[in-house]
């Protein structure tokens, strides 16, 4: 007569959890290669966002600097008898330092969702290509900025025009080789208009800042562009297991 051993129902509930946490365990496979390069594409991905964004900013100070030069005091009298330095008219802070840095800058911003297209349907090769293409739009930046910084400094060196003691109108401080800015007691040739050298150094400086900051950004993404193309390779989709 043989004799069956019993089954507690403790020991059945034990061994039925055993079995579902070895099912809970059970190697899942995840996706190595493209999680890894999208992670570090959308890093400088990031990166250029940010800079777009502060360009946005820095371009539209430099279009508010650049319309100010045009009113000394206020007054719109000066402009209409162009009594205003000649470099007033070369639209530095408009065109350079402005609206031309507008295109490198929606530019970056749009690159942390672009992928061109996925480049025939690698998503991570469009992406590479993306952050190439942006090398092209840092250029015109820095190009605009360039602008920006070189008349706002010939601006500087020059100084405004400006009608003297003798009532004639003409560049007071060309000839002093921009030593005039570190000698304010200088300033008071001009009297008319009223305070216009520091008016022009005020703004003409802003713009040289601005102007500077700008052409650094925008050779800050052409390194992080050139990181981003290189460094985001195209791979197949491989799969890894994790116990």
């Amino acid at each position: 007569m043989s004799v069956r051993p019993r089954r507690f129902p403790g020991s059945m509930r034990r061994r039925g959890t055993l079995s579902s946490d070895q099912g809970h365990h059970r190697a899942k496979p995840r996706s190595k290669g493209s999680g890894d390069i999208n992670s570090t594409t959308m890093c400088y991905g990031r990166c250029a966002r940010c800079i777009g964004h502060s360009l946005v900013w820095l371009a539209t100070l430099c279009i508010v600097a650049n319309i100010l030069l045009y009113f000394p005091n206020g007054e719109t009298k000066y402009a209409s008898d162009n009594h205003l330095s000649r470099f007033v008219w070369f639209f530095s802070g408009i065109l350079g330092g402005g609206l031309l840095m507008f295109l490198p800058a929606f530019i970056f911003i749009g690159l942390d969702q672009e992928d061109c297209c996925g480049c025939c349907g690698h998503e991570n090769c469009g992406k590479r290509c993306a952050m190439l293409s942006s090398i092209l739009a840092a250029l015109i930046g820095i190009g605009g900025s360039g602008y920006c910084v070189t008349v706002a400094a010939l601006a500087l060196e020059e100084g405004p025009r400006c009608m003297d003691a003798s009532g004639q109108w003409n560049y007071t401080f060309a000839n002093t080789e921009g030593d005039y800015l570190l000698d304010s007691s200088t300033w008071s040739q001009c009297v008319e208009p009223k305070h216009i050298v520091e008016w022009n150094v005020s703004l003409f400086s802003i713009l040289l800042a601005l102007g500077g900051i700008e052409f650094i950004l925008c050779l800050i993404q052409v390194i992080n562009g050139m990181l981003g193309g290189i460094c985001g390779h195209c791979s197949s989709r491989q799969q890894q297991y994790d116990c």
